[in-house]
């Protein structure tokens, strides 16, 4: 399974990205996707899930109410909306592939590369 996450960069506080990734996973919408991020020096930590279906999703308490999770089955992508972006958001997002359709039935061993986000304050 291939994942590849792009759409982060540079940005001040306040403001805002939209993250992708795209992954090569037979019958996608049968896994759900989360996102999950690794500050420098600290360990990867959960972000974000959504359902297979899309209907369902689950946030990490620091980015509740300021990211959205969503998803296009017909793309074979999941999207992640930052807003109101904070200096400690700072770190390298990874997407991740689900066991199961639900949320909270574990993780894949799919990882990918990650893509760089940097809030300056």
């Amino acid at each position: 399974v291939q994942l590849q996450a792009s759409g982060g960069g540079l940005v001040q506080a306040g403001g805002s990205l939209r993250l992708s990734c795209t992954t090569s996973v037979r019958a996608f919408s049968t896994f759900a996707m989360g996102w999950f991020r690794q500050a420098p020096g600290k360990e990867r930590e959960f972000v974000a899930v959504i359902s297979g279906s899309g209907t369902g999703s689950y946030y990490a308490t620091a980015v509740k109410g300021r990211f959205t999770v969503s998803r296009d089955n017909a793309k074979n992508t999941v999207y992640l909306q930052m807003n109101s972006l904070k200096p400690e958001d700072t770190a390298i997002y990874y997407c991740a592939v689900g066991k199961s359709q639900t949320i909270g039935g574990g993780w894949s061993d799919a990882w990918g590369q990650g893509t760089q986000v940097t809030v300056s304050s």
